[in-house]
């Protein structure tokens, strides 16, 4: 009950007293339940001190019949700790290039178009029932077991025949 009261006193009177004792009891427990629950030093810094940010700031979201002072606390962190995570895994808008792409080095082009064109001769290259699987598992973006289906030839057939054009194609690649 006594951090119900320093809770009221921050809501109704902004009483920096009531304040600065639920900060000095909380702070270092907030900071120590962030570490523990994965959190480095710098990132439950940072968290810790948004809570008790937020403590301040909306104290008059306090419900005393909901959850106890503590309880409200440490939601607050557990919910900062995963909007703090969230926003270190996106790229900041700095972090991302804006208009468009550089050409490509002529060089790269050339090779490019040179190893196509040696790729489409080693497909057409290949006997017919082994293009028309490699057809089907890369161009159709169908399963073994789906092709097997759809053609009637055994499971092992199909692997067996992709595999020896995957050989081929790798020989002709080289």
């Amino acid at each position: 009950m006594l951090w119900v009261s320093h809770m009221t006193r921050i809501r109704d009177d902004q009483d920096r007293a009531a304040f600065a004792e639920l900060f000095d009891h909380f702070a270092p427990r907030v900071k120590g339940f962030l570490i523990k629950s994965g959190a480095d030093s710098t990132l439950a810094e940072e968290c810790t001190q948004d809570v008790m940010a937020t403590l301040w700031h909306k104290s008059h979201q306090f419900d005393p019949s909901r959850a106890s002072v503590a309880t409200w606390i440490f939601t607050i962190a557990r919910n900062r700790k995963i909007d703090l995570l969230r926003r270190q895994r996106r790229p900041e808008p700095e972090d991302l290039t804006w208009g468009p792409e550089a050409e490509p080095d002529q060089t790269d082009v050339i090779v490019l178009q040179q190893e196509s064109e040696i790729l489409v001769s080693a497909l057409n290259a290949l006997p017919p029932a082994q293009r028309e699987l490699i057809d089907k598992a890369y161009f159709g973006d169908l399963t073994h077991s789906e092709i097997a289906a759809q053609t009637g030839l055994p499971l092992g057939t199909i692997k067996s025949r992709i595999r020896l054009a995957l050989d081929r194609l790798r020989h002709a690649m080289k």
